[in-house]
């Protein structure tokens, strides 16, 4: 592995300026913000979602508590508490109701399903994320990067994000459906991101009345979601009439068999449920990891040196395959990094069935936590200097007594995401297919800044210039 090196720009956020007074000591709950007016923290969250979580963490620590109306907000901020909530307790705790609310969109997949279905259909999924099944998706995966490449040329100023939002899809579609939707691939980004975009609006409070009213975002919203359910109940259908068994995610989840609970499989409902979930997630969150490494690679020079070493002493005059993962530590180091300083989802939210103890304080039940990855993720008594981009915090050394906490990109307890080795698999073997071929440079005056929606996207994109690089 090479020699590991930190760089030391500091990486650009804009963050809106988010004040809130500080309420009067009260010692039956932690310290915390009062609003200036009714619904203030509802258009400040409206306006940029992760702006009240930065200046919770630094007004007020680890734990700070908002009232809004009847409800009572937590913003947990130290891996020990997160950990009490996600782990320790977590039977205590349901999803919280933005995520209900999405159910709107994703219908009771895995996302969003709660108690004993939520456990049925996580035993049936589970069998298509084994590592043995996922490892036969990797000639998928350097298919679709070599496409990519093949359309790339030297010299050419393009969207990476929407690259590789194209790539992602192209890969889901193939690994889930066993489809190519390359004809159809920019109607359904346009679906897909239209619904993501319509997210903030969907899960903020009483929007569910609003379905019938003619108001924009909702008729978008509902656009997008059909024209989605149409692509994969049209799949579906096709799968169970010709009853094939295609090696894909789709057939495995047709095929499951719940043999630990009732005997039963997934009905269309549940398959487009959790389909639609897979979809999603499997497609966003990736493209948005890669972008946001392809931008931390620009920026820092030195690393990307590194990791390009790596590449090309590992795979000499040859693609990657899945059994070359082991032979770049430090690329997912790298990409590891990335989800640190940009993770892709960037917040988890619980509510509380009973009331509980909390750091001394009595939490009441109903209560919402909230914890966020890109503030823990970005505390420097976990990570020194934290705004540094620096794969070598990656280190078996480096991680050694750190609060398993500290980094939860995938989330963590029972719910952790279930496509986390797939992803893996995914990010650092498009990175190596990709990286050993290319080089990126943002475009001069290009705006970098955040897009909090489910998921941190690039607000405006990234508008980047390739360089071809001789390959070794």
């Amino acid at each position: 592995m090479p020699e590991t090196t930190a760089a030391q720009a500091v990486i650009p956020v804009r963050i809106p300026r988010f004040k809130l007074p500080r309420t009067a000591a009260n010692p039956a709950f932690p310290p915390g913000p009062r609003p200036r007016y009714p619904g203030q923290f509802l258009v400040e969250i409206a306006r940029n979602p992760l702006a009240p979580f930065i200046v919770m963490a630094r007004e007020y620590g680890d734990i700070a508590h908002y009232r809004v109306g009847p409800q009572h907000l937590y913003f947990i901020n130290h891996p020990d508490l997160i950990r009490d909530v996600l782990v320790t307790n977590q039977k205590n705790f349901r999803k919280s109701r933005g995520l209900e609310r999405a159910k709107r969109l994703l219908g009771n997949g895995l996302l969003t399903s709660e108690g004993e279905f939520h456990l049925r259909q996580r035993r049936l999924a589970q069998p298509a994320f084994h590592r043995e099944r996922i490892a036969g998706y990797g000639d998928t995966m350097i298919e679709y990067a070599n496409r990519a490449h093949s359309r790339w040329h030297d010299g050419e100023t393009l969207d990476v994000h929407a690259e590789m939002m194209r790539l992602t899809l192209g890969i889901v579609s193939k690994t889930l459906f066993d489809a190519d939707v390359d004809a159809e691939a920019a109607e359904i980004g346009e679906a897909l991101t239209t619904a993501f975009e319509s997210f903030n609006f969907a899960m903020l409070p009483l929007t569910e009345y609003l379905d019938n009213l003619p108001i924009p975002a909702v008729r978008r919203f509902k656009a997008a979601r059909a024209r989605l359910d149409s692509t994969i109940y049209r799949l579906i259908d096709e799968r169970r009439r010709s009853g094939e068994d295609r090696g894909d995610l789709l057939s495995m989840l047709l095929l499951a068999t719940d043999t630990e609970g009732d005997g039963g499989r997934m009905d269309d409902t549940q398959l487009r449920d959790e389909a639609l979930t897979i979809f999603l997630a499997g497609h966003e969150t990736t493209a948005n990891a890669l972008t946001w490494t392809w931008y931390l690679l620009s920026q820092h020079p030195e690393v990307e040196a590194l990791m390009h070493a790596e590449i090309d002493s590992a795979l000499p005059g040859r693609n990657p395959r899945y059994d070359d993962l082991s032979s770049l530590p430090y690329t997912r180091m790298v990409l590891a990094e990335s989800m640190r300083l940009y993770p892709p989802a960037w917040a988890i939210g619980r509510r509380a069935i009973g009331a509980f103890q909390m750091r001394g304080f009595t939490v009441p039940a109903r209560s919402v936590l909230l914890m966020s990855q890109y503030i823990v993720h970005r505390d420097s008594r976990f990570f020194p200097d934290p705004e540094r981009f620096d794969p070598g915090r990656w280190t078996p050394e480096s991680q050694a007594g750190r609060p398993k906490f500290s980094y939860f990109p995938f989330g963590g307890g029972t719910r952790f995401c279930i496509g986390e080795q797939f992803a893996w698999m995914e990010g650092v073997l498009l990175i190596a297919a990709l990286a050993r071929n290319w080089r990126m440079t943002l475009v001069p005056g290009h705006p970098v800044e955040l897009k909090p929606i489910i998921t941190l996207r690039p607000k405006h994109g990234m508008r980047m210039t390739l360089e071809r690089r001789a390959v070794r």
